[in-house]
């Protein structure tokens, strides 16, 4: 399938290389964290019409994920498997410092024709932390940690001779070479206050938790009043866990199994580490400090963006996440490799038309 124009919204799937699967139950999940089901589940969603795939860094077990692969391994065998699609791998300050990512990055963008990205996690989970032995950060800390660390990769990545004195990373008249053929894109989550300011100022996107139009709409206004006021743009990309089946009564069935059959003690454990995160914010407020437990049993408040439903249910929400100011539609399924492949078959090419729409009004209109 064709990939959409500069303007059209852009889609990516969650890779699965954590046991589990993307919600926290004991439904049946089609899904499997291997090397061979993702190789094949990367070369159907770039069929399907994808554009990224983003990787998840874990180092321990926990909330119903047993087993992680490693990010950064995991993204270069994807992208050894593809052609187009581009592939975000997680980092996570701390394990990683800027000099060894740089060059990993670089090294891989090389290899594959500039399609690795970066997606800088700073770090919510305290307990994982203590497991490796890494030091634990303040809130606002991990958040100025991590606008260094971007600091530094781009100062990398572009400049013959990188001199940084930061509070965090020091570089001394250093030269990478060869350069990345393209400076990788910098990827960035949270919704704190912290988070959001970091993104204006150096972050290329904005990942945010699943939310209603209207709540994107606020964080979109808000990330682009500061952006502009620092002479830096920043698109924005919502977190969605979709359920498209060919009637709204049979999706529906499937959340209300999926929220039935969720293992209580997990997403009530997970709820409390996060909540906890966002309360150490100086506002009080994180990612998730409105989630219920039932959107909790979706990582990253999936449900809420509410693609659940019929095709075309689905394709005029996810037209209406664009209006709201989003650029790129971050989505979770309960089976993935036959979901992302219906997806693409009988959803995209309906925004696409919707889209179409909306820019003939527009023209019209002028």
């Amino acid at each position: 399938m064709a990939h959409a124009g500069t303007d059209a919204v852009k889609f990516a799937y969650w890779v699965p290389n954590v046991s589990g699967g993307l919600v926290i139950s004991n439904i049946e999940q089609r899904t499997n964290h291997s090397a061979e089901y993702n190789r094949k589940l990367a070369q159907i969603a770039e069929k399907a019409g994808f554009d990224y795939a983003l990787s998840q860094i874990r180092f321990t077990a926990g909330y119903g994920a047993d087993e992680q692969h490693e990010s950064v391994a995991f993204s270069h065998d994807l992208l050894a498997a593809t052609t187009t699609l581009k592939v975000i791998a997680a980092i996570l300050p701390g394990p990683w410092n800027p000099a060894l990512a740089a060059k990993q990055l670089a090294t891989i963008s090389y290899l594959t024709n500039g399609r690795v990205a970066i997606n800088l996690v700073s770090g919510w989970f305290r307990g994982e932390f203590h497991a490796i032995g890494e030091h634990w950060l303040d809130h606002d800390e991990r958040y100025r940690r991590s606008e260094e660390f971007i600091r530094a990769l781009r100062g990398i990545w572009t400049e013959d001779s990188f001199t940084f004195r930061g509070d965090f990373y020091r570089f001394n008249q250093y030269s990478l070479k060869p350069k990345p053929p393209q400076v990788p894109e910098i990827f960035q989550g949270g919704s704190s206050r912290a988070a959001r300011d970091m993104a204006s100022r150096v972050s290329d996107w904005y990942f945010t938790n699943g939310n209603t139009p209207a709540e994107i709409a606020k964080q979109v206004d808000d990330i682009r009043a500061k952006a502009k006021a620092n002479n830096h743009s920043v698109k924005v990309g919502v977190n969605a866990f979709a359920i498209v089946r060919e009637t709204e009564e049979e999706a529906k069935a499937v959340l209300a199994e999926i929220i039935v059959k969720a293992n209580p003690e997990a997403v009530n454990a997970f709820g409390h580490e996060v909540k906890n995160a966002g309360k150490a914010s100086p506002e009080g407020e994180g990612n998730w400090a409105k989630s219920s437990f039932d959107d909790l049993v979706q990582y990253n408040d999936g449900f809420r963006s509410n693609l659940i439903g019929t095709p075309r249910q689905v394709a005029e929400r996810i037209v209406d996440l664009k209006r709201a100011g989003a650029d790129l539609i971050l989505l979770g399924f309960l089976h993935f490799q036959e979901e992302v492949e219906y997806f693409g078959k009988h959803v995209i090419p309906l925004v696409r038309e919707l889209e179409g729409a909306d820019q003939a009004a527009s023209l019209a209109a002028e």
